[in-house]
């Protein structure tokens, strides 16, 4: 068992980052905004978040920027109240196995962030725990969402609900205006739905989807970036109350999203949503729902 180190660095131009590691996987948040996990990756590998170079090193101002890395909203989504700026320093301690953060409070939405951030040091696992807290004088409605922007060049793999009646529906899939089903990038599955990160292609495409396994993940560099996350089917989700998992692309870049249950908070409440993240070397890019069969399942156990 390795020991998971904590130090300060700079990163990216951003004077103020830490990295976390335990020797194998590393972790590179930014102080100066967010938080923002902005390197996820094998020690000396290639980084799976796609960064803006625009942006990066930036901070301060009144302009909301996407930096890119994974990052912390509430849904459903709105403007102004979701794209909220995140441009400021953030407050951040070590705790056992990695740091805990919490962003400037928004004095628009007065929502609370925080992002606990540990590795495992037995298993590389990386665990998130992203948890929204009701600054208000009066109840709201929110649902915990992670998005993490993943770097350009991968597939994607979303797992559908592989069982149900014969007779009756047991899928359901959400679209945004701009979402094109025959979109070329989009691979509809039977078990496994398919999206490309294609740079040259043109315009959006959203798509959302309840995700009883629990699970997504995206092929990149030969290796495997994998989320996993709770489902509850009894809970109501954003985006027609099913929406656990949305993912968005655009050329240069893609998205993969979970989201929690819609809670309503009274002042002072807490939302909590978490996701575990792994890495695998040595996984190709399936082309068939069987190849996920073969080399990508006995991956997420």
């Amino acid at each position: 068992m390795s020991k998971v180190k904590v130090t300060e660095v700079v990163h990216e131009g951003w004077t103020h980052c830490i990295h976390i590691t335990d020797g194998r996987v590393e972790l590179v948040v930014t102080a100066d905004v967010g938080p923002r996990i902005v390197r996820y990756g094998f020690v000396g590998g290639p980084n799976h978040m796609k960064l803006y170079e625009q942006d990066a090193g930036k901070s301060g101002g009144d302009e909301w920027r996407s930096y890119g890395g994974h990052r912390l909203w509430h849904s459903p989504e709105e403007r102004p109240r979701t794209y909220e700026e995140d441009n400021f320093p953030i407050e951040w301690k070590k705790i056992p196995g990695g740091v805990w953060t919490r962003s400037k409070m928004d004095e628009w939405t007065q929502i609370d962030k925080e992002m606990e951030i540990v590795i495992d040091p037995e298993t590389s696992d990386v665990q998130i725990t992203h948890r929204l807290v009701n600054r208000n004088a009066w109840e709201i409605s929110l649902s915990v969402w992670a998005i993490t922007v993943v770097a350009p060049g991968g597939r994607e793999i979303v797992p559908e609900i592989a069982e149900g009646p014969d007779l009756l529906p047991n899928r359901a899939v959400t679209l945004w205006t701009y979402s094109r089903m025959n979109d070329p990038r989009v691979t509809w599955g039977s078990r496994f739905h398919f999206l490309d990160e294609d740079s040259s292609a043109a315009g959006p495409f959203k798509m959302g989807l309840p995700v009883e396994a629990g699970w997504a993940a995206y092929a990149n560099h030969g290796q495997l970036f994998v989320k996993r996350f709770e489902y509850d089917d009894e809970a109501e989700y954003p985006d027609f109350g099913l929406c656990s998992y949305e993912t968005y692309t655009n050329a240069g870049m893609l998205e993969m999203e979970t989201l929690s249950p819609m809670w309503d908070l009274e002042p002072g409440d807490s939302a909590e949503h978490v996701e575990v993240w792994s890495l695998h070397d040595g996984v190709r890019k399936p082309e068939t729902e069987e190849d996920v069969v073969r080399d990508i399942l006995p991956l997420i156990g």
